[in-house]
């Protein structure tokens, strides 16, 4: 269910304290930094944020007046690190200072957006935006290659950016008409175009090592592979390597730079999965033994033993652990 957070209903003098306070509900992690949200003008501000979900991807539009918000501090680690942020223009532009450069973002473009590094985001006139948020375990991109991507606008220039960005916005902007039922479909879609898009720029930054970057954008096509099979106990590096084209060698060539092997990959993903739908809320809860078997554990029992292993309790202690801290 959506939720709309409006200033329509706020006294004047009250609007950019509640918006402030509507900003830190809608994004976790920005409650625990020092945000400062002020106005160009001396008119009343007026602004509504609708907040919704489609399986594990958070969707927020934002419709507003002029503004400017500044994070002075470095965001708090936590829940909200396992997301990549994506702002999609809608009306109006804005500009993002960050990492040291500053990026203009016209409508019909998106960015990625680090929400955990100090940045000043200005919107010199009305606007509306789009912010999707997926979870990083769906995308499986290393944190080197996307920070050289934050905020880079990127606009409809390929055949790719121009079926990515499109998708996007109007997933965000039609978020609560979509059929629950869908819902998983809907992310794992919207994760695997991010993660298209994301091997697509990667190409084109660096065109002087074409080996590097093309290995680079083949690891995130075999990552995205391994994420939309998580439920195929079957999944293997042999099964990789025929739907690639590419031999089982070169599948295991590909994950050695990340100091890991591809079944422990498979296995992390699958762990980082069953971990994002342990911790959700709501009236229709799967049981955990149903959960680990719709990515891929075959065996309660291993599965069990797995989530300890890498979590420090048992997946039943993590669901009761999550969903207490969701209801303080």
């Amino acid at each position: 269910m959506s939720v709309v957070l409006s200033t329509a209903s706020v006294p004047a003098r009250e609007r950019l304290a509640y918006w402030h306070e509507a900003i830190s509900q809608t994004y976790d992690q920005l409650a625990s930094v020092r945000l400062e949200v002020s106005t160009p003008t001396d008119v009343p501000y007026q602004g509504t944020l609708v907040a919704d979900h489609i399986g594990s991807v958070r969707l927020a539009t934002t419709d507003s007046d002029p503004l400017q918000v500044r994070q002075t501090t470095r965001g708090a680690s936590g829940a909200d690190d396992d997301y990549i942020s994506v702002c999609l223009q809608d009306c109006g532009h804005l500009v993002i200072d960050q990492n040291g450069s500053q990026a203009l973002l016209q409508p019909g473009a998106l960015t990625l957006f680090d929400t955990n590094r100090p940045y000043t985001v200005t919107y010199p006139a009305a606007f509306r935006m789009h912010v999707v948020q997926i979870p990083r375990w769906m995308v499986g991109v290393r944190e080197a290659d996307l920070r050289g991507l934050t905020t880079a606008p990127v606009r409809a220039d390929t055949e790719t950016a121009a079926l990515v960005i499109p998708f996007l916005s109007q997933l965000a902007a039609k978020a609560g008409s979509h059929p629950p039922h869908l819902g998983d479909l809907l992310a794992r879609n919207a994760a695997d175009l991010l993660a298209t898009l994301i091997a697509e720029r990667l190409d084109r930054r660096v065109p002087d090592t074409g080996t590097d970057a093309a290995t680079t954008a083949l690891r995130l096509r075999v990552k995205a592979f391994i994420d939309r099979h998580l439920a195929d106990p079957g999944l293997s590096p042999q099964t990789i390597a025929d739907a690639h084209h590419i031999s089982v060698r070169y599948v295991h060539r590909l994950f050695q730079t990340e100091d890991t092997t591809v079944s422990r990959w498979i296995q992390h993903r699958r762990l980082e999965a069953c971990r994002c739908e342990l911790s959700r809320t709501g009236r229709s809860i799967p049981a955990v033994t149903a959960i680990a078997h719709r990515f891929g554990f075959t065996s309660p029992s291993h599965f069990s033993r797995a989530f300890r292993a890498a979590y420090g309790m048992s997946p039943r202690e993590w669901r009761t652990t999550a969903h207490h801290s969701s209801t303080l």
